[in-house]
C-alpha cells in the first residue's frame, strides 16, 4: 500500500517562524500616518502589544515561537500533508496532487496559527480583553478559542451577511466564551453612522475592522487582534509551509506549483512564503516553485486593484498601507467565501506580486463550488468555500497536465473544512448561486476615494 498521508512528530513542530522580509529584494514599504510619515511602534501601542509590533517591524529571518504557543499548537499540529490519489484518478491526470489539511485545528481552519500567539503576547502584556472582526467566522472562532486558552475576554464584530449565513460559526464563538455582534452594529459610532445611511447594510470586513479598532482604541484594558493582512500574521502562518517542506522531503517529492486562497493574504503567505525562501536561493535543486494566490472574481484586489497606499479599514482608523486595493470603501457582494471579501491584500503579498515574485489569478464562485464538490466526492473532505478557490485552481492545473501529459506536482493549502458552511452548499445544489464579476466602473468609483499620499 502506497503512503498517501505524510505526517510529522510533535517534536518536529517548527521552533521558529520564518520572516519573508529577510529574503525580499527590496525593503517593505512602511505604514504611514495621516501626515504621510512612517508610523513607528509607539503610535500603534494603544491597540497592539509591543512584542507583536516588534514582529511587525522585524527584518530578522527567524523569530522564536514561545514554548507556551508550541504547547497549544500540539493540539492539532503538525497538520497532515496528503496526496490526493483519488482526485488524481477521478481527473485522469498524470499530475501528483497534494494538500495540507489545516481543517484539523479545533476551530477548523488555519487561523489559530496566529490567534494563539496573538492571545499569548497580549496576555504577557497584561491585556485581559480583545476586540476583533470576522468575515466567514473562521477568524472569530479562532480568536475565541485562543482567548479561552489564555483567559482573555473576546468581542467579535462579525460581518452581517456572514452573521446571517453562518449561525453555527457564531455558536462556536459563543461556546468558547466570546461575545458576537453583527457588523455594522449599534455598539460603535462607526456602526451607528453606517446604519444611519443604510439600515440594511450587510457589512464588510473593512467596516467590521473599523468597529473593532474604534472600541479597542477607546479602552485602556482592550487591545485589537487582526487575522490577516499584517506582517506578524503572515509570519505566524509560515508554520504551514515549513511543515509542508519537511513532509515533501519525506514524500520524496517537491511542488512545481503552490496554490492558496487569497483574501487578506494570511493562508497564501503561510504556505507560500517558506517556498519563496528556496526560490530566493535559486529554487529547489535549481528549480523555482510557482506560487499562485487565488482570489474571487467578485473581489479581485490583486488582479484588478491598484498598488497604492490605502486604509486597512473603511473608516480610516488604521495606518495607510501600500497594497493592492479596490478602495477602502469597496462594498463586496455577499459571496459565500466570506473570508475573501476584503478590499485589499497583505502589504507583503502585494509587494511580492508587484515585483513579479508570485502570481495571482481569480476564479468565479460557481467554478469554486464545482471544484469543492469534485474534491469532496473523491477525497471525502468537505472544504470551506475559501479553500475551494485553491482547489479550483489545482484542478484546472491538473487538467492542463492531462492535456499536455506533464507529470507536475501540484500542492494546495486546504485552509479549513466546510462543516459550518453547508448552507452555501445547499444554495449551490439548489442552483441559487451565481457568478459575479465586480464591475470595472464600481472599482473605479471606489478607487477615486483613495487617500492622497505624497
Amino acid at each position: 500500500m502506497d503512503t498517501i498521508r505524510f505526517t510529522l512528530e510533535q517534536n518536529e513542530i517548527p521552533t521558529h517562524w520564518y520572516n519573508v522580509v529577510s529574503d525580499m529584494p527590496n525593503p517593505p514599504s512602511p505604514p504611514l500616518g495621516p501626515d504621510g510619515n512612517p508610523v513607528g511602534p509607539e503610535q500603534l501601542a494603544a491597540i497592539f502589544p509591543m512584542a507583536i509590533l516588534e514582529q511587525e517591524m522585524s527584518g530578522e529571518r527567524w523569530i522564536p515561537i514561545p514554548e507556551p504557543v508550541r504547547e497549544i499548537y500540539r493540539l492539532w499540529r503538525p497538520s497532515p500533508l496528503i496526496r490526493a490519489t483519488r482526485l488524481e484518478a477521478a481527473l485522469g491526470t498524470p499530475a501528483r496532487i497534494y494538500y495540507k489539511n489545516e481543517g484539523v485545528s479545533p476551530a477548523g481552519s488555519h487561523k489559530p496559527n496566529t490567534a494563539v500567539p496573538q492571545a499569548y503576547y497580549n496576555r504577557q502584556a497584561g491585556i485581559k480583553r480583545i476586540t476583533t472582526e470576522t468575515g466567514a467566522g473562521q477568524w472569530g472562532c479562532s480568536m475565541a478559542f485562543a482567548g479561552q486558552m489564555f483567559g482573555i475576554d473576546v468581542r467579535v464584530y462579525m460581518v452581517k451577511i456572514s452573521y446571517q449565513q453562518k449561525p453555527f460559526r457564531r455558536s462556536m464563538m459563543q461556546t468558547w466564551g466570546a461575545e458576537v455582534f453583527a457588523s455594522p452594529s449599534n455598539m460603535t459610532q462607526t456602526g451607528r453612522d453606517l446604519l444611519a445611511k443604510d439600515p440594511d447594510n450587510m457589512g464588510s470586513l473593512g467596516f467590521a475592522i473599523s468597529e473593532a479598532v474604534e472600541e479597542a482604541a477607546s479602552r485602556a484594558d482592550t487591545n485589537y487582534a487582526l487575522g490577516s493582512v499584517l506582517n506578524h500574521v503572515a509570519l505566524h502562518q509560515t508554520i504551514i509551509g515549513q511543515e509542508a517542506k519537511k513532509q515533501f522531503e519525506k514524500a520524496g517529492d517537491w511542488p512545481d506549483v503552490v496554490f492558496a486562497p487569497c483574501g487578506g493574504g494570511s493562508s497564501f503567505a503561510g504556505v507560500a512564503f517558506p517556498f519563496l525562501a528556496d526560490n530566493a536561493a535559486g529554487g529547489h535543486k535549481g528549480k523555482p516553485t510557482r506560487l499562485v494566490a487565488v482570489e474571487p472574481a467578485s473581489c479581485p484586489s490583486l488582479t484588478k486593484g491598484v498598488y497604492a497606499y490605502d486604509f486597512g479599514d473603511a473608516s480610516g482608523f488604521t495606518p495607510l498601507m501600500k497594497m493592492y486595493t479596490l478602495g477602502h470603501d469597496f462594498m463586496p457582494p455577499g459571496i459565500h467565501a466570506g473570508g475573501l471579501r476584503y478590499h485589499g491584500d497583505s502589504p507583503l503579498v502585494s509587494q511580492l506580486y508587484h515585483e513579479g515574485l508570485i502570481e495571482a489569478m481569480s476564479v468565479q464562485q460557481l467554478a469554486t463550488f464545482d471544484a469543492g464538490v469534485t474534491f469532496a466526492r473523491a477525497e471525502g473532505v468537505i472544504p470551506a468555500p475559501e479553500s475551494n478557490h485553491a482547489i479550483s485552481a489545482a484542478i484546472s492545473e491538473a487538467l492542463r497536465c492531462k492535456e499536455t501529459g506533464e507529470a507536475k506536482t501540484i500542492f494546495f493549502n486546504l485552509t479549513g473544512h466546510g462543516h459550518f458552511d453547508m448552507a452555501a452548499y445547499d444554495s449551490y445544489f439548489a442552483g441559487e448561486l451565481g457568478n459575479f464579476d465586480y464591475p470595472a466602473e464600481a472599482i473605479r468609483a471606489s478607487l477615486n476615494h483613495l487617500p492622497k499620499v505624497g
